[in-house]
């Protein structure tokens, strides 16, 4: 039976939410929680331990301190569980490369999507979205979501920003397939930035196809084509803003060096500057998969 969900996620059967233990991940713990017992989803609760020995002795050190150190905040947890009746599972892992073992736990356990926090509004892009979330986003995990403490998935409106590559059109089919399985969904922006006023003519025609997508294979008509043109992030975050979209999809970066760089720069930017939560959609034919090592726990 499908699972037509109260907030913007839609039917996910596994979630894995990365956490640091701090207020930053208070937003994506709630929603977690809320998804997890509207449509008995499985929450995976990881924490990443950074071992800065390569000692598989030190390492272990690093676990237990780590878990230690975050007893009553799994604890926390586990409670909100109990009471929520949700199918919790809690991991602390320790690796001496955190963000890809994040990706590698997601992968092992099957989940469908990454939720994280974020961290504030001021600040350099490394304080403003966070070390771990930024590098996590660079791993190409299919859908990884980044909410803000201050943020909830529970509105109407979802902006998808696109140009012509296959991140953004897998990024409009995520948001075709959520507009199918959410109660709430009810308006979708589909917004390209125009790089050159001589573009125009083609990144209309784009964004008009997408919508027509959208109407087509969504359930949904009220599909706003929009192309503007402006510095990519601030426009995102602009009209993500005035048109008060409850969540923005986005592709992640590509496979070249110049797409990781320009587009992750992008990406970071509308995370720590968007008022509502973002989900990075990355294409599987355009993501890289990084081994690592790591030792963990689970309970």
């Amino acid at each position: 039976m499908e699972c037509i969900s109260d907030t913007l996620l839609g039917q996910v059967k596994t979630l894995l939410l990365a956490t640091d233990g701090s207020q930053f991940s208070e937003g994506a713990m709630q929603e977690a929680f809320f998804f997890s017992q509207t449509c008995l989803a499985k929450l995976i609760v990881l924490h990443v331990v950074p071992a800065k020995s390569e000692s598989l002795q030190a390492a272990n050190f690093a676990l237990r301190q780590g878990q230690e150190a975050l007893s009553p905040y799994f604890d926390h947890i586990r409670t909100m569980a109990q009471a929520s009746s949700a199918d919790l599972e809690v991991v602390v892992v320790s690796s001496g490369s955190p963000a890809k073992t994040v990706v590698e736990q997601a992968r092992l356990r099957q989940a469908d999507m990454i939720l994280m926090g974020r961290h504030g509004k001021a600040g350099h892009l490394s304080r403003l979205v966070g070390k771990m979330t930024s590098e996590v986003i660079t791993q190409g995990f299919p859908q990884v979501l980044v909410v803000p403490s201050e943020a909830g998935l529970t509105g109407a409106h979802v902006l998808v920003a696109v140009n012509d590559s296959p991140n953004s059109r897998q990024a409009v089919q995520i948001a075709i397939r959520l507009s199918r399985q959410s109660k709430t969904f009810q308006q979708m922006t589909i917004l390209s930035v125009l790089h050159k006023e001589e573009e125009r003519e083609e990144t209309e025609g784009l964004v008009r196809s997408f919508c027509e997508q959208a109407r087509t294979e969504g359930q949904i008509t009220a599909c706003e084509p929009l192309v503007v043109a402006g510095e990519i992030a601030q426009t995102i975050v602009a009209t993500a803003k005035e048109r008060q979209a409850d969540m923005v999809v986005l592709g992640g970066s590509g496979k070249t060096s110049l797409s990781k760089l320009l587009l992750g720069h992008v990406t970071e930017n509308v995370i720590g500057r968007a008022h509502c939560a973002v989900l990075v959609v990355t294409a599987q034919d355009d993501a890289e998969d990084q081994p690592s090592e790591s030792t963990s726990t689970a309970s």
